[in-house]
């Protein structure tokens, strides 16, 4: 934790001649820019896997019809194609699974009040007004929703629900493009619906987790959220 305290301590120092007081700002949306390039191969990685997956679709239809009454002969039918065709299912999870060391590094380092037996310094850094390492309750409580730092989380918010809408109109149309597929007989997989109507929400469900970590942890998942979006655009169009 020391370490990774330097590191955003030293890329703070680095941008303080551009930011002044918002330098460790800037640091936690440079550091979620490096990390998302890291990542950014996966990500091309599971955007391939998508769209091989859509190809295979005709023919996972085919194994459902021929076994429609047979779920257990179904299920290793389809493992078997994937496995043929080298598709994995799960590639489109490795991205976000891969971020989420880099985010409980940032959630415990802003919730600390101590870091390496020292005093954790990095708290006493700002985001215009409110500190990196309150949360929104915090900036409700001095000042109310108006106050100087409650209009940081307002600006927040709004930049997360437009996100957040961008990212619905993705989903609804990358879903709209790949329909669900019939169990046999007409009938839908079941739980399948309920996934399918609530997956277009999930980019909203990102508000949640602004409003309840610190601030800089909000920072991290902001910035990678809208990254996300632009990404996913480019990489799925």
């Amino acid at each position: 934790m020391s370490v990774f305290a330097n590191l955003v301590e030293s890329l703070a120092d680095l941008l303080q001649p551009l930011f002044g007081t918002g330098a460790a700002a800037a640091a936690i949306v440079l550091f979620t820019a490096l990390v998302r390039l890291l990542v950014h191969p996966l990500s091309r990685a599971a955007a391939r896997g998508q769209k091989a997956r859509s190809a295979l679709q005709p023919r996972i239809a085919e194994l459902r019809r021929k076994h429609a009454r047979n779920p257990e002969r179904l299920q290793r039918a389809v493992l078997e194609l994937h496995a043929e065709e080298k598709v994995s299912p799960l590639s489109g999870c490795l991205p976000s699974l891969c971020q989420l060391p880099a985010f409980f590094l940032l959630y415990h380092l802003f919730s600390s009040s101590e870091i390496g037996g020292r005093a954790n310094e990095l708290l006493a850094h700002r985001l215009f007004a409110a500190p990196l390492g309150e949360r929104w309750a915090d900036a409700l409580g001095d000042g109310g929703p108006f106050g100087d730092a409650g209009l940081v989380y307002a600006g927040l918010f709004v930049l997360v629900a437009g996100v957040a809408a961008f990212g619905y109109r993705l989903t609804k149309r990358t879903m709209a493009a790949q329909p669900p597929l019939p169990a046999g007989e007409g009938e839908q997989v079941p739980g399948l619906g309920a996934v399918t109507k609530v997956m277009p929400f999930m980019s909203f469900f990102t508000l949640v987790t602004v409003a309840v970590v610190p601030l800089a942890a909000a920072l991290y998942v902001v910035t990678s959220t809208t990254w996300s979006a632009v990404e996913r655009a480019v990489l799925y169009r």
